[in-house]
Parts: structure tokens; sequence; C-alpha cells
């Protein structure tokens, strides 16, 4: 059931059976000579969409663009601050809690995004406790990031070993591969395996330690078969997750 497909007296009846709602959330950033740069919100959209059939959930519309400073040096890369993505989580949550939802679960394709949600989620539960609404003290929110749900990281071990890297990852452009065939980019990668090691600061140290954006990675090694696979693992691990997460008291 998505949102923006729905009716409000469909969501009111959705209301009565559930508090829950998935959003996914991503990012609009290089991902190297062959990483679509709608990757994050791409996989995260897709794997949320088929949670949301699983588990009979309601699932927001995704939250394209996350924080991805360090990536602004290549073009077409966007970025929130990571404090406009704190006020736009405060700003997604409150009116759903004032219509009667607690449980908030983001399906999350961007590491970049985790600190600022998590800071988001604290502020957020602050900052409804202030409003005395009813409700307010049974809200959660959970951030679950698809690419480290415990199928997903065996399957890429599997198939890549240390090739998987940590940005622009064969895992993360096999799973766009799967769901936008049509879109599937070819590049030659040089080196094959790119550098890795130095931290993140900002974009312009960023482009000038990954020249080409990929991070320890070699996407080279990514079908839309292996995409598949790992589609339908992070869907099953985080079906279970979303039932836990509403489970909780």
């Amino acid at each position: 059931m998505l949102l923006h497909l729905s009716t409000w007296p469909e969501v009111e009846a959705y209301l009565q059976r559930s508090q829950g709602i998935i959003f996914p959330i991503g990012s609009t950033e290089q991902h190297g000579p062959t990483g679509l740069i709608g990757t994050d919100a791409i996989c995260a959209e897709a794997i949320a969409k088929a949670v949301g059939e699983t588990t009979a959930a309601l699932v927001g519309p995704t939250i394209n663009v996350g924080m991805a400073l360090h990536h602004t040096a290549f073009p077409g890369s966007l970025s929130l601050r990571p404090s406009t993505l704190i006020a736009l989580i405060q700003d997604y949550v409150k009116p759903l809690v004032r219509a009667g939802f607690t449980r908030f679960f983001f399906i999350n394709g961007h590491g970049g995004n985790v600190a600022t949600l998590k800071a988001a989620f604290s502020e957020t539960y602050a900052a409804l406790l202030e409003l005395n609404w009813p409700q307010a003290e049974q809200v959660r929110c959970q951030v679950a990031n698809w690419y480290m749900s415990k199928s997903v990281m065996q399957l890429a071990q599997e198939l890549y070993g240390h090739q998987e890297g940590s940005h622009a990852t064969p895992s993360e452009v096999a799973l766009t591969q799967y769901v936008y065939p049509e879109a599937i980019k070819a590049a030659v990668l040089d080196p094959l395996l790119a550098p890795s090691g130095h931290p993140i600061y900002n974009a312009i140290d960023f482009r000038r330690h990954y020249p080409d954006g990929r991070m320890g990675s070699n996407p080279d090694l990514a079908t839309p078969e292996h995409g598949q696979s790992l589609y339908e693992a992070a869907v099953k691990d985080l079906s279970n997750t979303y039932l836990q997460f509403l489970a909780q008291s």
C-alpha cells in the first residue's frame, strides 16, 4: 500500500489495524563511472515497496536526497545538510503522529544518512514530548540499512569477496541493474579495484583520493541476476525486521 496512491479514508482505515509506516530513504550522488546517481534511492525504494507488500505495510514517499556533502565535487550529486535532513524527518513524522502513527521504519540505502537519522530520531522524540500529544511517548523510529542485513552481507561476500568495497559496490550496482535493466552502464575501470582506506572529510579531499568515485570496489562484477538474489535476500530480512519492530513495546 503506497501512501501517495491512497486516499485519506484508506489511510484512516489502515490505522485501525496498524500504526506502522515504512519510508525508503537514499541519496542522489555519484556512484563511480558505471553506477547510477540515484542508486541509493533506487535500491531503498524497490526493497521498501516489496517489504510493504510482504507485510501489508503502508509505504511513504521515497526521500531521494540525503546527506552526501562529501560527494558534491562530482557533477550531478545533491545533498542536504545534516540540519536540513533532521528538520525534514521531524516534518515528515509529526503530522503522521498526530494522525495516529507510532512506528516509523526507515529503509536506508546510503551510509552517509545513518548518523543524521539517529540524531533526527532523538530530536524528534524530544520535540514530540514537548507537544504533549497522547501518543507521543509511544513513537519509535528505526533505521534499517538494506546492505547490512545478514543475508545480503553474506551473499555479497560469497559473490564479490574483498572486491565488494564500500562505495559504488557491485552489490548495489547489481540491484539497480535488476530494477532498471534498460539503464545498465559500461565504462573502463582503471584500476579495476578502486583504492580504499582514506578517511572521508570534505568533497574536494574525497575526489582527490577517490578520483572516479569508487571506494575499494569493483562494480564490473555486478549482474542483474546477482541483483535479483540480493533484492530477494534484503526483502526477506527486512520484512522480518519490520514485523519485529512493530511488535516491540
